[in-house]
């Protein structure tokens, strides 16, 4: 199969400013997030601290998974299971977030420079576009927008359970409830502005006006979807961060502050 060659562009109209700035801090972004997610999905240890679970592990699907009273401990692989349960959900959240439209052109942007910017030159000679193996595998996005959507409701669940005390008694708050409340808020505001989300609400209609309810929500979608880079990074931190938290309170960091 023959390939066009990139377009090439005139030394007068390239970039000399400090281009280079935005992929840099894009790729060390995603490169801290990598590194711990790939250690704490791993580690199988300290993701869980009545009444919280770590958005990594949960639902949590292993027979080795620490005792969950009341929680989303669901042992559907038996002991035959011997990695970190984690790696048994993570390929969900994962999956959505690696075929997102934004983190998509984030990671070719910063790991490849494919483009590396705007009015840049091209280091690579060929393009083949998301046509082969594995890139290909990038038009998976919206079947992986479906899974990701019962996860977010599990995550919906977790937050709700950490209304409790560590005796599982509910009318109770903690720094982690809040935690939670914010992480769980981010991930639904990220999960509903992909552009799968969009389009499959009301991308296909002829006629706006034979469908008013779905047109409102195509617009509050809309309105979501034009943040969703803010979003993605704003989740990303998020969930990164109630993992730790969630880790520092089950290793016997400190205990979790309760405000009643």
């Amino acid at each position: 199969m023959h390939h066009a060659s990139r377009a090439a562009i005139a030394a007068r109209h390239l970039r000399t400013d400090r281009w280079w700035l935005a992929p840099a801090v894009t790729a060390a972004g995603l490169l801290a997030f990598i590194v711990y997610s790939t250690w704490r999905a791993f580690s199988n240890a300290d993701y869980y601290a009545a009444p919280y679970v770590s958005p990594f592990y949960s639902p949590c699907l292993a027979d080795s998974c620490a005792p969950m009273r009341h929680g989303p401990n669901w042992e559907l692989f038996g002991s035959w299971w011997g990695l970190s349960p984690a790696l048994l959900i993570l390929i969900f959240p994962l999956g959505f977030r690696l075929t997102c439209y934004y983190y998509r052109k984030a990671y070719y942007r910063g790991f490849w420079a494919s483009p590396p910017a705007c009015a840049v030159a091209e280091p690579h000679t060929a393009y083949t576009g998301e046509t082969r193996f594995p890139l290909i595998m990038q038009n998976l996005h919206r079947y992986f927008f479906y899974a990701a959507l019962p996860v977010a409701g599990i995550l919906t669940y977790d937050t709700v359970l950490s209304f409790r005390d560590e005796h599982y008694a509910w009318g109770h708050m903690g720094l982690g409830s809040l935690i939670f409340v914010v992480n769980i808020a981010l991930i639904w505001a990220y999960t509903l502005s992909c552009h799968s989300c969009r389009h499959i609400i009301g991308g296909r209609l002829r006629h706006f006006s034979k469908h008013p309810v779905r047109y409102r929500l195509w617009g509050w979608v809309g309105r979501l979807n034009a943040r969703h880079m803010l979003l993605a990074w704003a989740s990303l931190i998020s969930v990164a961060l109630a993992d730790f938290y969630v880790y520092l309170v089950a290793s016997g960091a400190f205990d979790d502050p309760r405000f009643f």
